[in-house]
Formats: structure tokens, C-alpha cells, sequence
């Protein structure tokens, strides 16, 4: 059998794979059965059942496991989901960026930030980018990292930021912003912000505020203590939204473990001091995190632009891990 080139196998199958073809075979995995998918799509569940069909001939494979409980993609079918979905995001990103160079001052940018980041970053560049252009769009999503990275691979969401120590895999590509190191901090009206120098032993009777030990976060401060050879404390509130920490710290009675950038940034937090606590860890990096050949829109290019702007007083050097 002769070897078809490139050419001609791309030739061959634009005159028989159809993207709307693609789009329904997306949205029968999405829904689980023909007959939901033909509800959403507003069609007839036959076209459904025909355009499957005509894939699979083009194809000379099968895409789809039917049975009585719905239909489940086959290794095929999962493969050409894939890169179907890299096609569609690219289509979307490339109507993104007509729409912004038609008008700059339309554009639509969808951010993953943990909690710290979100307040101290996130928040402070939307705010000067939408007084610029009014008319920009913005889409967040606040979550631990974990989450935020599977949103990433998932292509719901343009790029990451947070700590990245450990996230980023081959599919990844990295910028550093900062590094930042960790610090005990609580409210400055407490006693102990007067102390010029405490050891983190001293403090294991206070009333500490941390975040969950599964979360990843909740790992690092496990590890703040742990480094100084202790066990993380008895916890009286464990709280992962940040604004609610911030709230128990202004009472002064409380002590937490926060990246020190979220005391600092976007300007510095008159009801909140580091403690003159020496601690026995390593400073992390807080950076950008994209996916590999995947286009940004000049939106989104811009929105990282601006968090440079705002991060770099946090710079000591520039790295890529």
C-alpha cells in the first residue's frame, strides 16, 4: 500500500472531517448519550448519529463505545477530544485577538490564583486594567493549586499564578516573578509584635490560624515547623479564605504562618507584622504559569505585563525553573 504524505492526508481529511462533526462528537462525550447531546446542540439525534459515523468512516476507526447506558470515547475517540480541544481554544483565542486589535479596549482574560495571590495581585491589576479599558472582561478562579493546574491542563483557564515549587510539569512553561519567603504574622496590636526577637518554639501555645493540612499550602506551613524540629501546633481555626484570616488576625489574638508578599503587596497592611521570627526554610518561587504551545490573546499578554509591573520591587533576579 502506497504512503500517503502529509499533503494529502491533510488534504483528504479537510474534505471529510468537518468541525462541526468534531463539536458533536465533543458534546455526546460531554453529555454521556446521543439524544442529550442533540437537546444541547439544538439538532436531530440522526445528524448526531451521522456525523459520528462519517468520522469514523474518514477515519477507518471507532470513536465511540455505545451501549444502553450512553456512549464512552475509545482511545481514538480520546485522542481526537484532545487535540480537538486545542483546536477550538486556539479558534477562541484567535477571535479574542481580532476582537482586541479591532478595538483595544475590548478584550477578555480568564486568571487561576491561590487566595493570596488573588487578593494581593490579581486584585490590583484588574482594578487599573479595567479603569483603562472599562469595557475588558475578567474571569477568575481562586483555588488552591492543585485545582488551578487541572483547570490550566484543561485550557479553562489562560495561565496560573502562584507558588510554583514542585507544579510545573513538561507541558508547562514558567516565568519566576519573585521569590518569596514565608513569615509568622498576626495582628499589630498583639503583644508579641513588640518582641524584637521570639523563637517559633515559643509560640506553640498561641492561638494559631492554618490553613488545612491536606491543602498545599497547609503542607508548607506544616513544613515551617517541621523544619525547626517540631510538629505543627494544635490548630484553634483552621480557615483557607484569606479575607476571614485576615479578619481573626485584626483581633490580635491570633497567630498565622502567610506568604510574606501578601503583607506587602498591593501596598503594605497596617493591621498586620511579621514576627521577628527566624525560620528554617527556603524562600519559593511565586510565578506565571502557561501551557505549552498554547496562544495567549493580547488581553491576557497585557494582564501579565501589568502583574510584572507590580511584582518587580519583589524581584531580586529573574529565573525559569
Amino acid at each position: 500500500m502506497p504512503m500517503t504524505t502529509p499533503k494529502r492526508d491533510m488534504d483528504r481529511l479537510g474534505r471529510r472531517l468537518k468541525l462541526r462533526d468534531l463539536r458533536i462528537l465533543m458534546t455526546v462525550v460531554e453529555c454521556g448519550t446521543m439524544g442529550k447531546a442533540a437537546q444541547r446542540l439544538a439538532v436531530s439525534q440522526p445528524v448526531v448519529s451521522k456525523a459520528i459515523s462519517d468520522m469514523e468512516h474518514a477515519l477507518g476507526v471507532r470513536l465511540l463505545d455505545r451501549s444502553q447506558n450512553g456512549a464512552e470515547p475509545t482511545v481514538y475517540g480520546r485522542a481526537l477530544i484532545k487535540r480537538g480541544s486545542a483546536i477550538f481554544d486556539e479558534m477562541r483565542q484567535g477571535l479574542r485577538e481580532i476582537e482586541f486589535l479591532s478595538d483595544p479596549a475590548v478584550g477578555e482574560v480568564s486568571v487561576g490564583a491561590t487566595a493570596p495571590v488573588a487578593t494581593a495581585i490579581v486584585a490590583p491589576v484588574i482594578d487599573r486594567l479595567s479603569r483603562q479599558y472599562p469595557r475588558m472582561r475578567f474571569n477568575t478562579a481562586v483555588a488552591d493549586s492543585a485545582p488551578l493546574f487541572a483547570e490550566l491542563d484543561a485550557r479553562k483557564i489562560d495561565f496560573v499564578i502562584s507558588r510554583i515549587a514542585h507544579r510545573v510539569s513538561g507541558q508547562h512553561n514558567s516565568e519566576v516573578l519573585f521569590h518569596d519567603a514565608v513569615k509568622v504574622v498576626t495582628g499589630s496590636k498583639n503583644p508579641l509584635a513588640r518582641r524584637r526577637s521570639i523563637a517559633l518554639a515559643d509560640l506553640m501555645d498561641e492561638s494559631w490560624l492554618l490553613s488545612s493540612p491536606d491543602s498545599y499550602f497547609g503542607g508548607v506551613q506544616a513544613g515551617v515547623f517541621r523544619a525547626s524540629g517540631l510538629e505543627p501546633p494544635q490548630t484553634t481555626v483552621t480557615v483557607a479564605e484569606y479575607h476571614l484570616r485576615v479578619e481573626l488576625l485584626a483581633t490580635n489574638r491570633h497567630v498565622t504562618i502567610l506568604p510574606g508578599f501578601s503583607i506587602v503587596l498591593p501596598r503594605p497592611h497596617p493591621g498586620l507584622v511579621a514576627l521577628a521570627v527566624k525560620l528554617r526554610v527556603a524562600s519559593d518561587p511565586v510565578g506565571i504559569v502557561t501551557l505549552k504551545n498554547r496562544s495567549l490573546s493580547p488581553a491576557a499578554q497585557l494582564f501579565i505585563e501589568r502583574v510584572r509591573e507590580l511584582t518587580r520591587p519583589l524581584t531580586k533576579s529573574t529565573k525559569s525553573l
